[in-house]
Parts: structure tokens; C-alpha cells; sequence
């Protein structure tokens, strides 16, 4: 008895040893979810707290850079318009469209003027003689070309001595003067073209030989000593017109001089005594785009402002920076710029007088676009003057601006407390995690420490009952019972 009775008790202190090994065995109790919830609840309140915060300033730093954005789309639209002279536009049109086409720039000026092309502007190109096929050998030697006072010379040797070899060569010459050459085949026979790339009676091209085999002499052209072995075909010549009666010249087709602020660009020749209408005149299109997508900027700027401060009754939400006293301030700086009136008795000296006026409801900017042609087309230095210059809208508006998004400006100040508390919140949140896990590691070395106690106070149990009710737990053994009832129990 006493043997097997210590052979259970050593087993219930096997059992004992396993038991405090596994949280819970002991007690029953699911410790890891006990302590997980109360942590969990232990922290709730800084945690949440500390996520709510978060969660704030995350939505004002993303509602700041939202207004910064608006701010520097308005700001794009402010360069034209804070120069008058870039608000000017005019446009340049020629009757005849086969004569002659035109641009004008913003300083030109209105006027109408009288064109006649007597001739244009034309490259030099000369023709050599007829040879029997573009692989006949010329000769050999050094060719020398000249273009305006550039020169270069080239070696012509039996690889190159062809009119496809020569015009390799020329067109390879890395110092090449601005000559192309090319080889035309006709009936003939074939032909060595040079051609000028450049027009203007200065570029005429000049070809001269030396050394070789004395073939090379056929491709001579030098007029000034009298030597013309190839056929000029067209002379370099500058262009020939008349602007009002008076006679006018250019080395290229190309004209911007010869009118204030015009571009033209000659095409063709008039017929005698026929000349063509070139008309400058204001064009109010780039002005009028210009000043629309002011308008359209202004408004995203209210736009943001109204749905990141303002409330939704409706809905009954808040902007992220309801309230906010920096938006709020510069909602009421926009609207004192955007209500300048000019001094004077000038005929635009408001937004007003070009129909641009703000909506009382939503606070926008609206624009009559007629209201606003016929403003620009009547008065386009008094548009330039209320939008520009030292004391303009734009003007002002810029330099708004610029102290909110320029460097060391109020938002960039703003974004710096925003992060500042932002890093704050995060290092909170990570020593509220270290100090939860800290509470956690107690509570589960508490539990565990009781988990042993229910376990040994359960070995103690099973012991007891064994040591004081010895036929109870023999009783519980078949094996026990089956021999008792035969009477073959040994002593």
C-alpha cells in the first residue's frame, strides 16, 4: 500500500512539474487572452488619445499643403498679369497670304502698313558641265570653297575623284563653309551641284583648284578673276521690298527689323504695282485667357478655404482647420486686394469695371466675359495699370503669397509645429508600448505564479485523498477489485 501509494505520489509530482511549465494547465484559466484584454484596457484610454491626436494633426498638415497648393496655383497666374506690357497682345495679318505671313509681339504697335516684294531672298547654287555618268574621273587635287569669308579646301585623290566622291566630300568636310553638293543625272549626262544653305547676295560661293592632275579645273568658279567653269544657275541675293513706298532689304526671308515689334515672313513675289495690306491689331484672346484663369485660381483658393475651415451643417462635420485663424486671415487680406479700387477717373479702375465681381453666397469670383472683351478692347493700359505695376492686384496678391509659401513663410512655420508634434505624439506612443509591455510581462509572471499554486494545491488534493481513502482509490482500479472478489489477494 505505502509503495504504491508513493509511486502516485511521485506521479502527481511529475504531473506538478509539467503542469507549471504551460500557462493555464494548472488553473485553467486562458491566461494569455486574460492578460492580452487586461493591457489592452490598461492602455486603452492613453492609446486612443494618443491616436486621435495623431490622427488631427495628420489631417491639418495634409489640409495645409491642400492651401499651399491652391496659393501656388493662384500665384502661376500672377506673372502675366503683373507686367502690363505682357498683358498686351496683338495679333499681325497679311491680305495676301501668298505674298507674305506675319507675327506681331508685344511691342508692336497698331498700325497698317503697305507691302511689296520685288524679289526674295535666295541661296547661290552652281551647275557643273555634263559628264557621262556620275563614275567619270574628274581629276584630282585640292578644291578650296568659299562662303561668305569662311573657306575650306579639300583633297581630292583617285578614291574621290568622281562627282558622287567629290560631293561625298564636300558634304563631309567638317569645316565645310555652308555648301551642299549633290549629283543630278539627265539626258545629258550627269551634273555636280553645289548649293548654298544660306541666302543673302554675301553668301555667294566661290570655288577655286590647286595641285593634282589639272582635271579639277572644270569645277572652278571664281568671277573676280573672270574664271567661270560652272554655270551659276541662281545668284545669292538678298530679299527686295517695299514697306509704305520705301524700299527695304534682308539677307533672309525672315524679317523682324524692318517693322517695330512684327515678324515677317516673305513667300512670294507681288505683282507690279500690286501691293498687299499688313494690319497690326490688338487681340485681346491671350489677355482674356490670362485674366480667366486668375478668376479660376481665385476661386480654388475660396474653394479650399471654405471646405478646410468651414462646417457642413448638413452633415455635421468640420473642416480639418475649422475655425482656423491663419485662413481666416488670409480669406480677409485676398478680399481687400480683390476690392482695389484705382484713384482717378479712368474707365477701369476696379475688378468691377471688368465684370469680374464676387458672389456674395459661396464668396467666388464671377466674370462677365463680354463686359471684360469690350474693357481690354477699349482701355487695355488701364486693364494693365489696376492689374500691374507697383500698386496692381496681381501685384499685391503676390506678394501675399509670398509671405505664406516663400521660405521662412507662415506655413512653412506652421509645418514645423505640425511635425514637431507629430514626433512628439509618435515617441509617446512608442513608451506607451514599452510601458504596456512592461505591465504585461507582471501580470502574466502574476498569473503564472498562481497557475503553480492551483497546481500544487491540486497535487496536494489528489495525495490526500490516496493517503485518507485508501479503499476509495482502490475501488477505482479494476484490476484491484477483480482480485478481491476471487479472495487470491496476496499479503
Amino acid at each position: 500500500m505505502s509503495s504504491a501509494v508513493s509511486a502516485a505520489s511521485g506521479s502527481a509530482a511529475g504531473t506538478t512539474n509539467s503542469l507549471i511549465t504551460s500557462t493555464g494547465i494548472g488553473s485553467g484559466l486562458n491566461i494569455s487572452a486574460i492578460v492580452s484584454s487586461l493591457t489592452a484596457n490598461y492602455g486603452a484610454a492613453q492609446t486612443n488619445s494618443l491616436a486621435a491626436q495623431q490622427s488631427t494633426l495628420t489631417a491639418q498638415v495634409s489640409a495645409f499643403g491642400t492651401f499651399s497648393s491652391a496659393l501656388s496655383t493662384l500665384q502661376a497666374t500672377l506673372s502675366t498679369l503683373e507686367t502690363p506690357s505682357q498683358l498686351a497682345s496683338y495679333a499681325a495679318t497679311v491680305a495676301d497670304k501668298t505674298i507674305a505671313s506675319a507675327t506681331a509681339s508685344s511691342t508692336a504697335v497698331l498700325g497698317q502698313y503697305s507691302l511689296q516684294v520685288q524679289n526674295l531672298a535666295t541661296p547661290a547654287s552652281l551647275t557643273s558641265q555634263a559628264f557621262a555618268s556620275s563614275d567619270t574621273a574628274i581629276g584630282t587635287g585640292t578644291l578650296t570653297l568659299a562662303v561668305g569669308g569662311a573657306s575650306t579646301s579639300i583633297s581630292i585623290d583617285a578614291s574621290n575623284n568622281t562627282h558622287a566622291g567629290i560631293a561625298s566630300a564636300i558634304n563631309s568636310a567638317s569645316n565645310n563653309p555652308g555648301v551642299t553638293a549633290s549629283v543630278i543625272s539627265t539626258s545629258g549626262g550627269a551634273r555636280l551641284v553645289l548649293s548654298g544653305t544660306a541666302t543673302g547676295a554675301a553668301n555667294a560661293i566661290t570655288v577655286t583648284q590647286s595641285g593634282g592632275d589639272g582635271g579639277l579645273s572644270s569645277l572652278v568658279y571664281d568671277p573676280t578673276n573672270h574664271v567661270t567653269n560652272l554655270t551659276q544657275t541662281q545668284a545669292a541675293q538678298d530679299a527686295n521690298f517695299t514697306i509704305n513706298g520705301f524700299a527695304a532689304t534682308s539677307a533672309n526671308n525672315v524679317v523682324s527689323g524692318a517693322i517695330t515689334g512684327v515678324t515677317v515672313d516673305l513667300l512670294g513675289v507681288s505683282a507690279a504695282n500690286t501691293p498687299t495690306t499688313l494690319s497690326v491689331s490688338a487681340d485681346n484672346t491671350a489677355a482674356s485667357t490670362s485674366i480667366g484663369t486668375f478668376v479660376t485660381a481665385v476661386n480654388g483658393v475660396i474653394s479650399a478655404i471654405q471646405s478646410l475651415s468651414g462646417y457642413d451643417p448638413a452633415t455635421q462635420t468640420a473642416g480639418p482647420l475649422n475655425g482656423n485663424a491663419t485662413l481666416e486671415s488670409f480669406q480677409n487680406q485676398l478680399q481687400g486686394i480683390l476690392d482695389t479700387v484705382k484713384p482717378g477717373n479712368g474707365s477701369v479702375r476696379s475688378l468691377a469695371d471688368l465684370g469680374i465681381k464676387t458672389d456674395a453666397n459661396p464668396g467666388s469670383l464671377t466674370s462677365d466675359s463680354t463686359q471684360l472683351n469690350n474693357a481690354l478692347s477699349a482701355n487695355l493700359t488701364s486693364v494693365g495699370k489696376l492689374l500691374g505695376g507697383p500698386s496692381g492686384i496681381a501685384t499685391q496678391l503676390n506678394g501675399l503669397i509670398n509671405q505664406y509659401t516663400g521660405p521662412g513663410g507662415l506655413l512653412s512655420s506652421i509645418n514645423q509645429g505640425l511635425q514637431s508634434s507629430l514626433s512628439n505624439v509618435s515617441q509617446q506612443q512608442t513608451a506607451l508600448q514599452a510601458e504596456l509591455a512592461s505591465y504585461s510581462a507582471t501580470l502574466t509572471q502574476q498569473y503564472n505564479a498562481m497557475d503553480t499554486a492551483v497546481a500544487s494545491l491540486k497535487e496536494m488534493q489528489t495525495y490526500l485523498t490516496a493517503e485518507f481513502n485508501p479503499n476509495q482509490s482502490l475501488s477505482s482500479s479494476p484490476s484491484v477489485t477483480s482480485s478481491l472478489g476471487s479472495g487470491t489477494l496476496g499479503t
